[in-house]
């Protein structure tokens, strides 16, 4: 077996996440059955269990606060539309979690000590609602609103209840209420000023102890994400000023009595630990890469995901330990990466390269551009740029404005010109790339998934002598049709990037629309796509390969059976050999 399938079919498992009240029983992601699935693990006898086991896989999930009940979200087959389900957690018949509650997109889940739970749902119909389910109790709506919104955490006592929402209509940038379980408003905080300014809110959570109202919530008043402390009772606000340049998230640990702090810049991550009454911050040690979740545990200790480019996954605790250790076969290491920083039209952009051992450049690249857009591609193990690697390929991934990690003027940059803002930014990439010797400038591939296959696409029509091949997953093609079928949360959500609907701002949505550039495609396209998909819905890229048809661009299209992207290994090994075969089919001189 080839060292890019090991990467893909070794077993691996998520940050374990653990019950408030019973912190020896957790839950985990793995896929080591071939799928990703929920895994049950009583750490006092060492059981583990498979929770669910579902043909498309399974990978929302939480645990009750007294490790009685593990939650999880029933979509079909991957479209995201479902209900909440619950079994015990030793195992036992899955029943309906919420009876009453018809399915839904999730807008969020909190649940009680005393067995209440909150439940966010999302519809077209109904816009975002809030319901509250008492104990053998019928689900009653507390919220309603046609913008987008959601719970975020509910109060250790069940007292109160933190909502994010969208109402002044800046999908981007969420306000905070505080409300009690019966829907009355306690505070309100409002860093947008009703729309006005481009602050956004996070819970981040109560503090996990009784009587105490304090709430942390993330906020970017300094030019970052950056956490502080709100209590919605008395109105006070502290804020956690830490010299730590990029963005900085926290959680509680079980005492209350300090913060485990994730501090992430310039594509790597690391922890501290931040005490409250000392107001002293400490570095967690962790080796350099990056941290991928991280969840503070009753001793005090902290367990994290860990990885870098080169090296896999681990989950890893302060302690010193190797929390949870994936039976099986471990995956191959792969190549690390070296920083570039490259002079863009909106600043300095900053990509990952790595260059396949042993070559010399100039090599075949591939532009591997990454989802979100509020996302960010990191110093972290990756098995699809590793198989291009493994192929003789040199990876280049590209932070471009939108991207997180490097302050919040950076990551808003994408206003009204969304797509085309971004490709300026791979552009300049690029032009370095050929023009230090790293990159073929006849060998370029052009790829990425969700929004990084919607950048792919619209590369390739607004810079089409830039590119050699294009190979797409998942991306939006026809940004008109795809508005018109997506979820309601990410209709919001384009409403602000493009300043308004397709019937406002037209001349806009033409502009950062793929279907807008087809007939200037010069190259071939590859294209996968899951017919279940609510977020890059099957028909506007049906509409996209039927004008690349028509106007006879060589063109694959391969469209399989679950929603944006798939959790079965085998069919996420199928797409990747695809991807790299369709390549090397039409490069010249393709690398073996």
């Amino acid at each position: 077996m080839p060292d890019w399938e090991k990467r893909f079919r070794a077993p691996r498992v998520g940050l374990p996440q653990w019950a408030r009240h019973a912190p020896d029983r957790s839950l985990f992601v793995s896929n080591a059955t071939g799928t990703f699935e929920l895994y049950a693990w009583d750490r006092a006898s060492g059981e583990q269990r498979q929770a669910t086991d579902r043909p498309n896989g399974t990978v929302a999930g939480t645990l009750s606060p007294d490790g009685a009940w593990v939650w999880w979200f029933a979509d079909t087959d991957g479209d995201e539309f479902g209900v909440w389900m619950r079994q015990p957690f030793h195992g036992g018949p899955d029943e309906p979690a919420v009876p009453g509650l018809q399915p839904s997109f999730p807008a969020g889940l909190a649940l009680g000590h005393d067995g209440t739970a909150v439940v966010g749902r999302m519809t077209e119909e109904d816009g975002t609602t809030i319901h509250v389910v008492r104990p053998g109790g019928e689900p009653v709506e507390i919220y309603r609103h046609r913008q987008s919104g959601g719970v975020g955490d509910l109060s250790h006592d069940g007292t109160l209840l933190a909502v994010e929402h969208t109402e002044h209509g800046d999908a981007m940038h969420s306000a905070v209420r505080v409300v009690r379980p019966d829907g009355s408003t306690v505070a309100e905080l409002d860093d947008t000023e009703g729309g006005t300014k481009e602050l956004g809110l996070s819970v981040l959570g109560f503090a996990p102890v009784d009587g105490d109202s304090r709430l942390l919530i993330g906020h970017q008043r300094r030019g970052r994400w950056e956490p502080m402390i709100w209590d919605p009772l008395t109105g006070e606000q502290t804020e956690t000023a830490f010299d730590l340049p990029g963005d900085v998230a926290a959680e509680w640990y079980p005492d209350a009595a300090g913060l485990l702090v994730e501090h992430s810049r310039q594509a790597r991550s690391e922890l501290w630990r931040y005490d409250l009454a000392e107001g002293a911050l400490t570095r967690v040690e962790t080796p350099q890469g990056t941290v991928s979740g991280a969840t503070a545990r009753p001793d005090g200790t902290a367990e994290y995901l860990w990885s870098s480019a080169a090296e896999p996954p681990q989950i890893r605790s302060t302690s010193g330990q190797i929390v949870l250790d994936p039976p099986g076969m471990r995956p191959p290491p792969s190549v690390p990466v070296t920083d570039a920083w490259v002079a863009g039209p909106g600043g300095r952009v900053h990509a990952l390269v790595q260059t396949p051992p042993g070559g010399e450049g100039p090599f075949p690249t591939v532009f591997e551009i990454h989802g979100g857009p509020t996302a960010h591609d990191s110093d972290a193990f990756t098995a699809g740029p590793a198989a291009w690697l493994d192929h003789g390929f040199a990876v280049v991934r590209v932070n471009y404005r939108g991207s997180t990690g490097y302050g919040r003027e950076w990551t808003d940059a994408l206003k009204h010109r969304i797509g085309l803002i971004e490709l300026e930014d791979i552009g300049a990439v690029r032009e370095w790339a050929v023009s230090s010797g790293l990159a073929d400038p006849e060998r370029l591939v052009l790829t990425g998934g969700s929004w990084g296959g919607y950048l792919t696409l619209l590369g390739l029509g607004v810079q089409p002598d830039a590119w050699a091949v294009g190979v797409a997953a998942v991306p939006v093609a026809d940004y008109v049709a795809a508005y018109e079928d997506e979820m309601e949360a990410l209709k919001a959500m384009d409403r602000t990037l493009l300043g308004g609907t397709p019937q406002e701002v037209p001349e806009r949505w033409a502009a950062s629309s793929p279907i807008t550039y087809v007939d200037r495609v010069r190259v071939p396209v590859y294209i996968s796509a899951g017919v279940n998909d609510p977020r890059c819905p099957i028909r506007q890229i049906e509409n996209y390969v039927d004008r690349l048809a028509a106007q006879g661009t060589p063109h694959e299209v391969y469209r399989y059976d679950a929603g944006h992207g798939s959790l079965v290994v085998e069919e996420r090994i199928k797409q990747v050999a695809q991807e790299i075969r369709f390549a090397q089919q039409h490069l010249k001189h393709p690398p073996s």
